[in-house]
């Protein structure tokens, strides 16, 4: 169904594998990075969306909406107002939804182009191969999976000496940078159903997350949370307060005078 962007992808992370001494792992990693870079105007929006909302919680004119039409019999007229307001600040409650909506088929592609580029049978191999593209595939080919402590074509695991079993540590980072990640994109201030739902998404998100990274491919994992990683810098970073020009510090330093 993806095959338009699982071959292009499988196809980016075996060149960027080739070109990084045959590390997969790091492949993945630049490949998350060239990702979120291509959509990094869908992930600003949806930043810029989150932060509107959650300013929104503190409005002086939204607490008095919500203390005025509180009660479940309320709730229809609540969400007339609530839309009022929406369109007199310009915002948009479902702008958020693209980036979330873009990144469905990215990880459905990103899992298949991990579990393609790291074939382990013979007629797996022969689909890599008869779908890269690169000149030296033939040299490429099968690709190498090892990357630190774990094979990144299975689950991962890390065994300690004295432990009978396994720890999942990229599923728990993918767990805990999910939630940070939640936590900061969701408005959850508030008691309006919205506020609720957020509260909630904060909370299986991570979960659910953490799920997929435990059952399927470390690759996927480590795409997780890189990517993550990536999104809680670029929503600090776009957070930070912008240094004035010479102009306004002295505007504003005559201002106080």
């Amino acid at each position: 169904m993806f095959d338009f962007i699982i071959i292009p992808f499988t196809n980016a992370l075996v060149f960027i594998y080739s070109l990084l001494g045959e590390n997969f792992g790091l492949a993945i990693i630049v490949f998350t990075i060239l990702v979120r870079v291509v959509t990094y105007p869908f992930n600003a929006q949806q930043m810029k969306s989150a932060k509107a909302m959650q300013d929104l919680q503190t409005n002086p004119k939204y607490k008095a909406m919500q203390a005025k039409y509180k009660g479940k019999e309320n709730r229809e007229k609540l969400a007339q107002e609530q839309m009022k307001l929406y369109q007199e600040m310009g915002i948009n409650p479902l702008a958020g939804c693209l980036p979330t909506l873009i990144q469905i088929p990215l990880l459905i592609s990103m899992y298949w182009a991990i579990t393609r580029a790291l074939a382990a049978t013979p007629l797996q191999l022969l689909d890599l191969a008869k779908g890269i593209s690169l000149p030296n595939a033939a040299n490429l080919v099968p690709l190498n999976s090892q990357f630190l402590w774990m094979d990144l074509g299975q689950p991962e695991r890390l065994f300690i000496p004295g432990i009978p079993i396994g720890i999942p540590v990229l599923a728990i980072l993918v767990m805990v940078t999910s939630y940070f990640q939640s936590k900061m994109m969701t408005p959850t201030a508030g008691n309006d159903q919205s506020a609720q739902m957020g509260r909630m998404m904060t909370l299986y998100i991570p979960i659910l997350m953490a799920y997929i990274s435990y059952i399927y491919a470390a690759g996927l994992a480590l795409y997780f949370v890189v990517s993550n990683i990536l999104s809680i810098a670029q929503y600090y970073i776009s957070r930070r307060p912008k240094p004035q020009t010479p102009a306004i510090r002295g505007t504003n330093a005559q201002g106080a005078k």
